[in-house]
């Protein structure tokens, strides 16, 4: 299944596809914006996030070495074998896969170390399509795919979870908009743009909020929901940080700050705190 492995691997003809596909939606959204007199793109960032993706899709690939062989490693020694044969398999990955990633989500703004590697992906001031594929680099070094274990030790196979993952980031892709408003009963079940505006917005109110990739259940259900308010401006960016267009700084420049403040601990407890402590 070609929709789990890196991008950088899928064959030329499905990448000019994607790549295609991309390139019109932003063209259309910025048009859009345009004939609506509505803030566009700015296309330094739009260029930044361009450069961003291109350093994942090599960081994957480099890391695809190490992670791989460490979940076939986990299947091996899984407690079932569960295939995608029948209806109850197959939600039971979808609804499994969706709890993982709302608690690695969450825990991504909760914990420093994560937080090193997602910061990334909320640094664009401007939320549009091209804001989406602003990954940061080190995913492998944080260990986020960790949050994924405990559903390939239950009996799926690496790729299909990681089949399902791909899709649930495919479906975030068009979250990344305001160009499309509220969507009446589906903002009940299913995140929307509507939510993902809030999730993105440095307004203090609406901080650390709306966690969910495909559905928006689990964070009605914890406690993270908010919806997005009436009649008021949503800001976006990183609270407090300099714009920068330099990928290499955005990239990494989180974990420099860690080291740093680990370099400069007292004792191990306050290294230990300085790298997985609260952001």
């Amino acid at each position: 299944m070609l929709i789990f492995q890196p991008f950088g691997t899928w064959p030329g003809e499905y990448r000019s596809m994607a790549l295609a596909a991309v390139i019109l939606l932003i063209l259309t959204e910025a048009l859009w914006l345009r004939l609506h007199n509505k803030p566009g793109y700015d296309w330094r960032e739009t260029a930044t996030s361009t450069a961003l993706l291109g350093g994942q899709v090599v960081a994957r690939l480099l890391s695809a070495g190490l992670v791989t062989p460490l979940m076939l490693w986990v299947y091996q020694h899984r407690l079932f074998t569960l295939n995608l044969d029948d209806w109850a398999t197959i939600a039971g990955l979808f609804f499994g896969a969706e709890f993982l990633y709302y608690g690695f989500h969450r825990a991504s703004h909760r914990l420093r170390w994560l937080w090193a590697s997602h910061h990334v992906h909320h640094s664009a001031t401007r939320l549009n399509f091209s804001a989406a594929y602003r990954l940061g680099w080190t995913q492998a070094l944080s260990g986020g795919w960790l949050f994924f274990v405990p559903i390939i030790w239950l009996g799926y196979y690496p790729a299909t979870v990681m089949a399902c993952l791909a899709f649930n980031l495919g479906f975030q892709f068009f979250l990344h908009t305001e160009t499309i408003g509220r969507l009446g009963p589906l903002e009940w079940i299913f995140n929307t743009p509507s939510h993902h505006r809030v999730h993105h917005a440095t307004n203090p109110e609406l901080l650390d909020r709306n966690f969910g990739g495909v559905l928006i259940l689990f964070d009605r259900l914890f406690g993270t929901y908010a919806e997005e308010p009436d009649g008021q401006a949503l800001h976006y960016g990183l609270a407090g940080a300099s714009l920068s267009f330099n990928p290499v700084r955005i990239a990494l420049g989180e974990w420099m700050r860690l080291l740093r403040d680990v370099l400069h601990a007292k004792n191990l407890r306050e290294a230990w705190r300085a790298s997985f402590g609260r952001v």
